[in-house]
């Protein structure tokens, strides 16, 4: 599948507040999907550390491995389709699967045998062309914890950012400073082994 630039607007929300942009577009309950991300780091959190995120992407039956790495603007990110048994190794042993993920991660210095399965987080997503991007809403469920989130995914950051603040604005949401899902679920779990000593 290859490596992209990905640009990603994003706004934490409340769930009122979700619920009101749902509506807004009319957005339907039937119209969301579920997808699993399965997070991976080493138990140091090494990859965190240099700003990278790895995952294992359900969505329907297909399982998409991918490494997020810190670009000039945005993410890098490689993605490439794996099969459920790769997918099962890679969380029951930490196996990378051989290909462009492994060879990305091997550039960063990061030693292959640390990688740990951390945990899953679900999203119901639904997706709608908006402007120039697309509208993401997800509701996403980790680590007993429920989180709202608007997303933007837009080519050009400039008109992407007006677009997104003049939406917000005419809904009456606030932008909040929004992390992305995995460090949100990184902290979550973090705050779960901290309350387990």
């Amino acid at each position: 599948m290859g490596s992209v630039i990905e640009i990603e607007l994003k706004n934490i929300v409340t769930k009122d507040e979700f619920i009101r942009i749902k509506n807004e577009f009319s957005i339907k309950d039937n119209d969301f999907t579920k997808q699993i991300n399965h997070y991976f780091d080493s138990p140091t959190f090494k990859l965190k550390q240099i700003g990278c995120a790895l995952r294992i992407r359900k969505k329907k039956n297909q399982f998409e491995l991918t490494l997020k790495q810190p670009a000039e603007i945005g993410l890098l990110e490689t993605n490439e389709i794996i099969n459920e048994q790769q997918a099962n190794q890679m969380i029951t042993y930490g196996e990378l699967p051989e290909g462009e993920v492994k060879n990305e991660l091997l550039q960063t210095n990061f030693p292959l045998h640390s990688i740990r399965y951390f945990g899953s987080l679900t999203t119901n997503r639904a997706e709608i062309n908006y402007l120039d991007g697309l509208l993401v809403f997800d509701c996403s469920s980790y680590l007993n914890k429920n989180d709202y989130e608007i997303e933007y995914e837009v080519n050009d950051r400039i008109i992407g950012e007006k677009n997104f603040q003049e939406l917000m604005n005419r809904l009456n949401i606030p932008i909040r400073e929004t992390e992305n899902k995995i460090v949100r679920f990184y902290k979550a779990k973090e705050q779960c082994l901290s309350e387990e000593k």
